[in-house]
């Protein structure tokens, strides 16, 4: 006796067929069919045990036909299936109710195991629909495998309050991913309060994340509101949360234990309805090992732990992410410009040790620095291998300060080309976008050493760890050759 009846609609014909190979062979009984109408007409005839469908077919999209299924048969598990492989496409099958997504093209034996799951949990009930987001652009990039599994997670994870921990190297993502959560959540109409701990003196943070009463320090005037207060019915991301000194942990536990929390200065304890999103790019465990972090605070915090892969994991997103860069840079007054497919094959070649955000400072420069209309692979080569070494040659005259070598930099970059500096707002404005690249030349050049990258850019070492942190630069030590 067949272990169920799984109703398939694709218009694609070879993938029809080998679902219903793959379903056989595991002991279901399919029924196939390539439009909507047909499976329309078995489910409000009560056939079928679980429904696996295509988004686009040839008469109607299953997203719209989802709620009526769901209405009339609100047991019946719907797995969603599409070529459309980006991150709305799996926050909209959620939020109509979808069982699963699964992106094309799929594993079949992924696709069986999820039928059996999908059978295995009666009366499972669909999570109600909600608004569609009808922003243009997506906050997130890329058709890799790695970034739809990412999609498949946050669909889930949309639907719940549970405490999330993203990690993953700085400039992949994470803050964008909380925002996702957070906007695509049950907490969408309440705040979204970000903290960055790396960035806010340690004597502060408890004052921060609390707030504080008059009087309760040298300074505190007025009662003060903290980010949790900020953030009441809403999301809390904590961002580097590595770096939050052992104290603040404690008492951050005790929000997470309790759901309550005191001002600093005060008495009362503060009931907090609040969603934690976390995020660091440190190796946790080894700071708990280090006695650095809190394991009973890491438990507390890691319930769905969520990995961002860096770049060089997923580069064949690369072109989806230069043109999307490219883009916005139009948007914000810069030239409008095409990019070459040798281009792209180039920029998948670099290691990225910055990530998303390193590629997008490259693009936005690409799009201040170059006339041309289209981006080719030599201007690719210009901007990663001889701006770097330029800027190193630059450094040899002893600048007095970071400005001074940013200067000296790009005179002689745009000398390359046969160009002079720009005027004073576009050159403001490239100041901004090559800093980071600048430090990060220094500190590779000095083999992640502060103290000589520091004597490099003519900076005090105080000034250089400042902007260290605040432009989230991973520093990686590399012993001498």
């Amino acid at each position: 006796m067949p272990r169920g009846t799984i109703l398939i609609a694709d218009d694609d014909t070879a993938i029809r067929t080998v679902l219903n190979q793959a379903l056989a062979r595991a002991g279901y009984a399919p029924r196939a069919t390539g439009n909507a109408a047909t499976l329309w007409r078995w489910v409000s005839q009560g056939e079928g045990d679980a429904v696996i469908t295509d988004v686009v077919m040839p008469d109607e999209n299953a997203f719209d036909m989802i709620p009526r299924i769901k209405k009339l048969r609100p047991d019946l598990p719907i797995i969603v299936m599409s070529a459309q492989n980006t991150l709305m496409t799996a926050l909209t099958a959620a939020e109509k109710g979808a069982y699963e997504y699964l992106p094309k093209p799929f594993d079949l034996a992924e696709v069986v195991a999820i039928v059996g799951r999908a059978l295995a949990e009666p009366g499972r009930k669909a999570k109600p629909p909600t608004a569609e987001n009808e922003a243009d652009e997506l906050p997130l990039i890329g058709r890799s495998s790695a970034m739809q599994e990412i999609y498949r997670i946050l669909a889930r994870l949309t639907q719940t309050d549970l405490t999330v921990m993203i990690t993953g190297e700085s400039g992949t993502g994470k803050e964008l991913v909380a925002r996702v959560l957070h906007d695509h959540g049950r907490r969408r109409t309440g705040p979204f309060v970000a903290i960055n701990m790396a960035a806010i003196p340690r004597e502060l943070i408890e004052s921060e994340l609390f707030g504080h009463e008059k009087g309760a320090f040298t300074g505190a005037q007025t009662r003060t509101q903290g980010r949790f207060e900020q953030a009441e019915g809403g999301t809390l991301f904590l961002d580097e949360i590595g770096d939050m000194p052992l104290e603040a942990q404690t008492r951050l536990l005790r929000v997470l234990q309790e759901g309550e929390y005191t001002t600093v200065g005060g008495r009362t304890p503060i009931r907090t309805n609040v969603r934690i999103i976390a995020a660091t790019h440190r190796e946790l465990k080894s700071q708990i090992k280090q006695g650095l972090f809190r394991e009973d605070l890491y438990y507390r915090l890691n319930v769905v732990p969520l990995r961002l892969p860096p770049l060089r994991e997923r580069t064949e997103d690369i072109g989806d992410l230069v043109r999307h860069f490219l883009r916005a840079a139009a948007r914000d007054g810069l030239s409008r410009k095409a990019i070459e497919m040798a281009a792209i094959d180039r920029l998948k070649r670099h290691s990225w040790p910055g990530n998303v955000r390193e590629l997008e400072n490259v693009v936005r420069r690409l799009a201040a620095l170059h006339t041309q209309d289209t981006i080719t692979a030599d201007i690719i080569d210009s901007e990663l291998v001889e701006a770097p070494r330029l800027m190193q040659e630059a450094a040899g005259a002893e600048p007095k300060d970071l400005s001074e070598m940013v200067e000296r930099y790009l005179a002689s970059y745009f000398a390359s080309f046969g160009r002079e500096l720009p005027p004073n707002q576009l050159y403001d404005r490239i100041i901004q976008q090559v800093e980071l690249p600048l430090i990060t030349a220094a500190l590779t050049a000095t083999r992640g050493n502060q103290i000589r990258a520091a004597e490099l850019l003519g900076l005090n070492r105080n000034t250089l760890r400042t902007r260290i942190r605040a432009l989230d630069i991973q520093v990686f030590r590399t012993p001498a050759p």
